[in-house]
């Protein structure tokens, strides 16, 4: 008699790089408007049996790193399903809003049972490139979002850590209002996306369109600076660079505001052992940032706020929002001019 065997897990679905927005102002017309959410895009996988993968903007799985992602609460809302959602790992705050010092305070490989309880996540899915095994990449924005507002009603957002925010279109959808919303609640922006059009995965696309109500710009981290006074013995302010399209790490400024005790010692220790004798820039540094520099190894990228671009090509008044653990320094790149 043959032995029975346990039936093989579904396969998880490949990965689907990001479709990514451009910067500009708000279209009106032919147009939906979603929210900016603060955190990590990601893409999250789930097999038909359940089996569950996160994968980040530049391809690495984050699966164990918010395994409350991963819960029978989210199966249950598929009802069997495979799917690929497109979203963004979000840490609401007390007030209930988006705060990425607090998801900043909670990305780590094996996050403790006390940092699971006490900074829970969300996945906020605002696309579905792929749905029963089929892909929708060619499928008009109005039908994956419909598809992803049923998945979105029977899933308990508490249980299943899986919410689908709304949209806004039609005659009352005015973006200069949602603006005012957002900012308002101090959320990020709005996304403006064309009605009708396809998912584009990997491209950064015009049928897409953010209006940030903060300007950021991941930085490369290629050295730091001693501090002084408090910061004295410590990290006083990061030296930033940005690649430009011949892949040369362009010098962009240096950011010391918003950097707190705690924040300084964890750049230490992470700086610490990046240390090398020489810039890696592939410019000259002005001397006041060259002469007292102690350069790294380019592996870290920060996230940073500014108010405008100089006419050299500088941040004006950056101050720091965090460490993006899940960016390639390789993918960070200086905007158009």
């Amino acid at each position: 008699m043959v032995p029975a065997t346990a039936p093989r897990p579904a396969p998880v679905p490949e990965a689907v790089p990001p479709i990514l927005a451009v910067d500009g102002e708000l279209p009106t017309g032919a147009w939906a408007y979603e929210f900016k959410w603060d955190g990590y895009r990601c893409c999250l996988r789930v097999a038909a049996d359940g089996g569950t993968r996160l994968t980040s903007r530049n391809g690495n799985d984050l699966t164990a790193v918010y395994p409350e992602l991963a819960g029978g609460a989210l199966r249950e809302a598929l009802r069997g399903r495979d799917a690929v959602l497109d979203g963004e790992i979000v840490a609401l705050n007390d007030a209930g809003r988006p705060d990425f010092g607090l998801l900043q305070r909670r990305h780590q490989r094996a996050p403790s049972p006390g940092r699971l309880a006490g900074v829970p996540v969300t996945f906020f899915a605002f696309d579905l490139p792929r749905l029963d095994g089929h892909p929708l990449l060619r499928a008009p924005y109005e039908e994956r979002r419909a598809l992803l507002a049923e998945i979105g009603s029977a899933a308990d957002p508490a249980a299943a850590r899986l919410a689908v925010p709304p949209h806004y279109s039609g005659p009352g959808a005015f973006p200069e209002e949602l603006l005012r919303v957002a900012a308002e609640h101090t959320l990020e922006g709005l996304v403006a996306k064309r009605l009708g059009s396809p998912y584009h995965p990997g491209r950064r696309s015009p049928l897409w369109v953010k209006k940030p109500l903060v300007s950021t710009q991941e930085a490369v981290i290629g050295g730091w600076q001693p501090g002084a006074g408090r910061r004295a013995g410590r990290v006083g302010s990061l030296l930033l660079g940005a690649h430009d399209a011949e892949g040369t790490l362009r010098f962009i400024g240096h950011v010391g505001s918003g950097l707190g005790a705690a924040t300084l010692a964890d750049l230490a220790a992470r700086l610490a052992p990046l240390a090398r004798a020489t810039s890696p820039f592939g410019e000259p540094v002005p001397r006041e940032h060259a002469r007292t520099a102690r350069w790294v190894e380019p592996r870290l990228v920060a996230d940073v706020a500014f108010r405008r671009w100089t006419g050299d090509r500088r941040l004006r008044q950056p101050s720091w929002r965090g460490l993006r653990l899940d960016r390639d320094p390789e993918s960070v790149a200086l905007p158009p001019p």
